[in-house]
């Protein structure tokens, strides 16, 4: 009943989430009157060489941590870590803008804030060489973590998904307040980009069959029906180019963070301001972004959107 209960009140906030992405305001899970949202701006850009003021600038700008994360709650934080790389390498994300990002909810009084990740290659190598851990070792009440084992997964239904119904996620999301996406900007030989929304593939236990026996695109769509983000902070210090999502590949420095309650406009923004392949490309030519936005998950309209720029 437990289990059962806290499924329910994960997916009550992930549908409190997507309306607020609708109408502008924030999920209702954190207390926010929606009334006013609107002195928010929908996206923040934030240039700066120094990451972890950016990440902090960015979230000051969308009205500041506490706006999410309520004293007394759980939080939890995904990165990219999964790759055995360093944060040069850009296939991780940045660890002075996860730890910014932790020390933030700290700050608003977390009473337990959890960086996860389903890690992709050998897990010490990726926590070691992404220095995430060493990154957060000094804030209270953090723990920085790799979640493989099948008994620390629990399966929820995803009433709304078309390639499947489904899905084995972490449970100490499910049992969550607040998630936080801290996604790097990167390539993904396979999806295009690999971005907030992509990167919730890191929360849930089988990641393989997304590639191998689902349409990659609608599975990732399918799955941020029930994991969507609170907040996105996305570094882009530096993104990986090409060659994503593990590398090697072209980086390219950008010095940038973006943040948004909207994971599809961040997404878009991204793809929008980065380089990939060589090009420049529009969202709506990112089949899983599109279709995210078709489905009403938030939108890729940016010139239609009050994004706000910041230079620091």
């Amino acid at each position: 009943m437990k289990n059962e209960h806290s499924r329910r009140q994960f997916l009550k906030a992930g549908i409190a989430t997507t309306a607020a992405a609708l109408t502008g305001g924030p999920a209702s899970i954190v207390g926010t009157p929606r009334a006013h949202a609107s002195q928010f701006p929908d996206l923040v850009v934030v240039h700066g060489r120094r990451p972890a003021e950016n990440a902090r600038a960015a979230v000051e700008a969308l009205g500041g941590m506490g706006r999410f994360v309520k004293p007394g709650n759980k939080v939890v934080i995904k990165p990219n870590m999964s790759f055995a790389r360093t944060p040069e390498q850009a296939s991780n994300t940045n660890p002075d803008v996860v730890a910014e990002v932790a020390r933030l909810c700290a700050d608003a009084g977390a009473s337990r804030i959890s960086v996860l990740d389903n890690v992709l290659q050998a897990p010490q190598d990726c926590l070691s060489l992404s220095k995430i851990p060493a990154a957060c070792q000094a804030i209270p009440r953090t723990t920085v973590q790799n979640i493989q084992a099948r008994r620390l997964f629990r399966e929820i239904k995803v009433p709304k998904g078309i390639e499947f119904k489904s899905m084995e996620v972490i449970g100490e999301v499910l049992d969550a307040d607040v998630l936080i996406a801290t996604p790097v900007g990167k390539s993904h030989s396979s999806a295009g980009v690999s971005l907030s929304m992509k990167g919730m593939m890191g929360l849930i236990y089988d990641r393989v069959s997304f590639h191998s026996r689902h349409n990659l695109h609608q599975a990732v769509v399918d799955m941020v029906t029930v994991l969507k983000p609170h907040l996105v902070v996305m570094d882009a210090t530096r993104i990986l180019s090409d060659g994503g999502p593990g590398g090697p590949g072209k980086v390219i420095p950008m010095d940038l963070v973006i943040a948004s309650t909207d994971m599809v406009a961040a997404d878009a923004q991204m793809v929008a301001l980065g380089e990939w392949y060589g090009k420049k490309f529009k969202p709506d030519q990112v089949r899983h972004i599109r279709l995210a936005a078709e489905q009403g998950l938030g939108r890729m309209d940016l010139e239609k959107l009050n994004v706000k720029s910041v230079k620091i």
